[in-house]
């Protein structure tokens, strides 16, 4: 039996896991990942293999038609955003298929957090500077008093929520498919998109992208912010028209902002965004620590597991 792992945090952990694997019998894949398989590579290898562990590649109908046509019967998503996998292809191939949920919220709100005091304070600013020899002093933001429109109120959104009242925000949620109360959410409002868009200091992006908020943040929304709003995402890079924002930061309607994740992955070497010195970019991987990646990885080998009815 044959097992590909698709995902870079777990195949960078897969020395600690493979002994799992030995004792089964089973023969690990593991291709040489930076941050995805393109859907041509899948295709050829997909087939060749019983189980797969996907990352953030396009596990496509053509790709889970091509390996329910080989040798694949089974798969898991790594993690918890979905919106790279063709679940219905799998529900009509008849492939078991399932993701993690509910493995990283704290490991991506401590990310969000990370780069909301680096945003108000300029620390990465500095820092970049300093490096280069000069002796910078810009003066922050204060945080206290502030107002965070928070788009999305699952289980990272909840994580963020709490860190973020330590800070002494208000905090404007956005959700439109919780049944949470303002209360049991650690919020001040629960609103529908974009009401009171127009108070936020900052928006931050913590829900699942899916086809009904592809581009929410975009020309429109951006235009119902505050002059020198920042925006932090550590969602999915679909969520925000890059080209809106690109415009918003070299117009100064956008402050700054800090984004984990971008419309293509890894960020192209002539993205504009690359030019704003007063953002953070990231690699996508405001999941990625040691005990969280093990957990998770633990997690996905059990559900594997558990549809092959490997004991």
């Amino acid at each position: 039996m044959k097992v590909l792992i698709t995902c870079p945090p777990m195949l960078r952990a897969i020395d600690q896991l493979r002994y799992i694997f030995d004792e089964k019998g089973i023969e690990l894949v593991t291709p040489n990942v930076v941050q995805i398989l393109s859907e041509e590579e899948l295709i050829e290898i997909v087939p060749t293999v019983d189980a797969w562990i996907i990352g953030d590649d396009p596990a496509t109908e053509k790709v889970f038609t091509a390996g329910k046509n080989g040798k694949l019967r089974v798969a898991v998503k790594w993690g918890v955003g979905v919106d790279n996998v063709d679940f219905k292809a799998c529900e009509k191939l008849g492939i078991p298929i399932s993701n993690t949920p509910r493995m990283f919220g704290n490991e991506v709100a401590d990310m969000a957090l990370a780069y909301f005091t680096g945003l108000a304070r300029e620390s990465y600013r500095v820092d970049r500077e300093v490096r280069a020899g000069n002796w910078i002093k810009p003066a922050g933001m204060s945080l206290d008093g502030k107002t965070v429109a928070l788009i999305g109120i699952g289980d990272i959104g909840l994580a963020t929520a709490r860190r973020l009242k330590a800070f002494g925000v208000k905090v404007n949620a956005y959700d439109p498919f919780t049944k949470l109360t303002a209360a049991e959410a650690n919020v001040d409002e629960i609103l529908a998109f974009p009401d009171k868009l127009e108070q936020a200091d900052f928006v931050l992006l913590t829900c699942a992208l899916t086809p009904s908020n592809f581009h929410l943040i975009n020309a429109e929304s951006i235009a119902k912010m505050k002059d020198g709003v920042i925006v932090i995402n550590v969602s999915r890079g679909g969520l925000i028209d890059e080209t809106a924002l690109t415009a918003a930061l070299t117009s100064g309607k956008v402050r700054s902002a800090g984004l984990d994740v971008f419309e293509t992955e890894p960020l192209p070497i002539d993205s504009p965004l690359r030019s704003f010195e007063q953002c953070i970019l990231g690699t996508h991987n405001g999941s990625n620590t040691r005990e969280a990646v093990i957990r998770a990885s633990l997690k996905a080998i059990d559900l594997l597991f558990g549809f092959l009815e490997i004991k």
